[in-house]
């Protein structure tokens, strides 16, 4: 049989994408424990290790140094293993159980609501945060957990994740922070988003992200061990007794290559990696805006403008993988592979594209 050779696709064009390409140190520690299986701590005693250590330094970056969690494989498992946690810890108080989020959560939360029968609320935004009133009014004695959003995929805006805890807290729910994007980002801001800034119970945290691990690296993380307890499951044929888990067997690839990725960027490197993405969104921001383009003022590094709908399937022919925010506008987020000289090129190309087409800005 012939063997098909084909290459990844490259990240040169891309733009709205939350992957990147893996730090060199992540992607050397991806190889080295690609076959390793972390759903099987007792046997495989080394990467198992490593998954605490990633654990501990996901603390640092939250805030929590005695964190509990484990690696992911990404912010959707750790989204359903969250509202999973709220359900399960409160199943013998309601037969009714309901989550509460602001619209702008991530769709993953659907897919929890449909896989473990629970009610998903969903709240209005006030401009493009969370409406405490709203998420008050949608509050009751039901509801098992309320949810904040700290880097929102789309414009990458942060809730009042204090005033979500303290909504949670009294209903008496828990309260979850999807950080998945952000996490790796807000620890240079002064918001106030993390467990030593707000009562949050369980928070979303993707290495594989802004944090420059090999994919798939998520984190699931959680105040203290008796939350990952409403998890547990026996599991009588491995040396581990019990699994908190939903994957069950995992590559060691995505622990492995966290850990290498934060020992080498944590603090020092996420900082730079913060300012100059804050940087680069504030030029091509400056730049959409001096072209006649309605450009949402990015608070992180997400830009997103109101572009016609010519001028994004014309870039989208010439390579450029742009997608669109759920109100039609133009996003580009500003992972690490995304430089000063991609985003001159893809400016240079608007300017082309206008010069060429008769396309009404």
């Amino acid at each position: 049989m012939q063997r098909v050779e084909q290459d990844p696709q490259d990240f040169g064009r891309v733009l709205s994408s939350m992957c990147t390409e893996p730090h060199p140190a992540a992607r050397d520690a991806a190889e080295r424990f690609l076959a390793t299986n972390p759903g099987d701590p007792g046997t495989y005693e080394t990467v198992a290790k490593l998954e605490r250590r990633a654990v501990d330094l996901l603390g640092e970056v939250v805030g929590l140094p005695d964190v509990a969690g484990y690696v992911a494989s990404g912010g959707t498992e750790a989204n359903i293993q969250a509202v999973r946690i709220a359900r399960n810890r409160f199943e013998t108080d309601t037969r009714n159980p309901n989550v509460v989020a602001p619209q702008h959560a991530h769709f993953s939360f659907w897919k929890a609501a449909d896989v473990l029968g629970v009610e998903l609320r969903t709240a209005p935004l006030s401009g493009y945060t969370a409406n405490l009133e709203a998420i008050k009014q949608q509050v009751d004695e039901d509801t098992i957990a309320v949810v904040g959003v700290a880097g929102s995929t789309e414009y990458g805006r942060v809730d009042d994740i204090p005033a979500l805890a303290d909504i949670a807290a009294d209903v008496g729910a828990l309260c979850h922070v999807d950080a998945a994007w952000g996490g790796f980002v807000l620890p240079f801001t002064s918001h106030d988003w993390n467990f030593a800034s707000a009562d949050v119970d369980t928070m979303t945290i993707d290495p594989h992200k802004m944090g420059q691990a090999a994919v798939p690296a998520g984190g699931l993380l959680a105040r203290g061990p008796e939350f990952l307890d409403e998890l547990a499951i026996d599991t009588p044929y491995l040396e581990s007794t019990s699994q908190v888990t939903l994957t069950g067997t995992r590559s060691g690839a995505g622990v492995a290559s966290a850990v290498a990725a934060m020992e080498a960027l944590w603090p020092d490197g996420y900082r730079e990696q913060y300012y100059e993405s804050q940087a680069n969104a504030e030029w091509l921001a400056k730049k959409l805006r001096a072209r006649g383009f309605e450009v949402v003022p990015p608070v992180l590094p997400i830009v997103a403008a109101d572009m016609p709908d010519r001028l994004i399937d014309t870039l989208r022919d010439r390579g450029w993988r742009l997608s669109r925010t759920g109100t039609d506008e133009a996003r580009v987020v500003m992972m690490p592979h995304v430089d000063r000289s991609m985003l001159r090129e893809f400016v240079e190309d608007i300017d082309a594209i206008f010069a060429e087409f008769d396309i009404g800005r």
